[in-house]
């Protein structure tokens, strides 16, 4: 396991899974969550900063890294949002937090503003970097985020479809996400050490199919509970903010400080030159922005 610089590596059971979790620093509580198709090393040019600053945990999310990939159920509830956000309410549990400030990138982001509807009192401040929900995006889908989000609907295919097609050359697949989602379209921005971790649990079987099942709870309980918390006008009650590369996913599919103010009344949005990978692209773009948000 690839360890974040100055950090300890734990492996520790919650909500009944073993996460592999980076911790470092003290202070506030403050959790990193990763996204697709990385792992706790997408912060390994962030964290040694805020840990200057917080107590620091990054995990890595069930399914991906060094956590267990638990088996997929048929309605894909293992790998929804909101059992995941079950997964890092157990590890505040576990530290002994009753509240914490988390910044979440692209899949760990949707576990974070989901933690941050199903559990309001754990959330002091939440960062997000590089998303719009889930239900807007499944709302908006049209040919040119269909196009440039492809992944969302391959993934989500029924298996072994994905996984199989992934399993032929997965190193390939790994680097092509990470190529053509950058703003520069190469693997530069990536720490070799980051790379291989990337690569390694992309064709780890286990791992490949449960970041598929991410994507197909995506399609399915995560849009309908994005769905209902609309319908019923529930809202993020911490104050959120979101940061977004002009280059990335938000910046092509429309508004994005209007899409956040239908889910949060204290939202602010702001851009930052950088593709979908903030925190490797721009980290200090993702300092500069954080360590005040948080540090109120």
């Amino acid at each position: 396991m690839a360890s974040l610089p100055g950090f300890e590596t734990r492996m520790i059971k919650a909500n009944g899974v073993n996460l592999a979790v980076q911790e470092g620093g003290e202070g506030p509580p403050l959790i990193l969550l990763h996204g697709f198709p990385q792992t706790h090393m997408c912060w390994a040019r962030t964290a040694p900063e805020f840990a200057r600053h917080f107590h620091v945990i990054a995990p890595d999310l069930r399914g991906y890294g060094d956590s267990d990939a638990p088996t997929d159920d048929p309605e894909h509830l293992t790998y929804s949002k909101r059992e995941m956000a079950r997964d890092i309410v157990g590890l505040m549990d576990h530290f002994g937090w009753d509240r914490a400030s988390v910044l979440g990138h692209d899949r760990g982001a949707r576990v974070s503003y989901r933690l941050a509807l199903d559990h309001p009192e754990r959330i002091h401040r939440l960062g997000l970097l590089e998303i719009l929900p889930t239900a807007d995006y499944w709302q908006n889908w049209g040919h040119s985020l269909g196009f440039s989000a492809y992944h969302w609907t391959f993934l989500a295919q029924p298996a072994p479809m994905p996984e199989r097609m992934i399993g032929s050359d997965p190193e390939f697949y790994a680097d092509w996400i990470l190529t053509k989602w950058s703003k520069d379209k190469t693997l530069d921005a990536f720490a070799p050490d980051a790379l291989a971790d990337y690569r390694r649990q992309m064709a780890d079987p286990a791992h490949c199919t449960a970041m598929c099942a991410d994507y197909r709870a995506g399609y399915g309980p995560d849009r309908d509970h994005d769905e209902a918390d609309l319908a019923a006008g529930r809202k993020i009650t911490a104050p959120v903010h979101v940061l977004c590369g002009d280059g990335g996913f938000p910046a092509r599919a429309g508004d994005p400080e209007t899409a956040w103010r239908r889910w949060a009344d204290d939202v602010t949005v702001a851009m930052c030159p950088s593709g979908h990978f903030l925190a490797e692209e721009n980290p200090q773009a993702v300092l500069d922005t954080f360590l005040p948000f948080f540090g109120n």
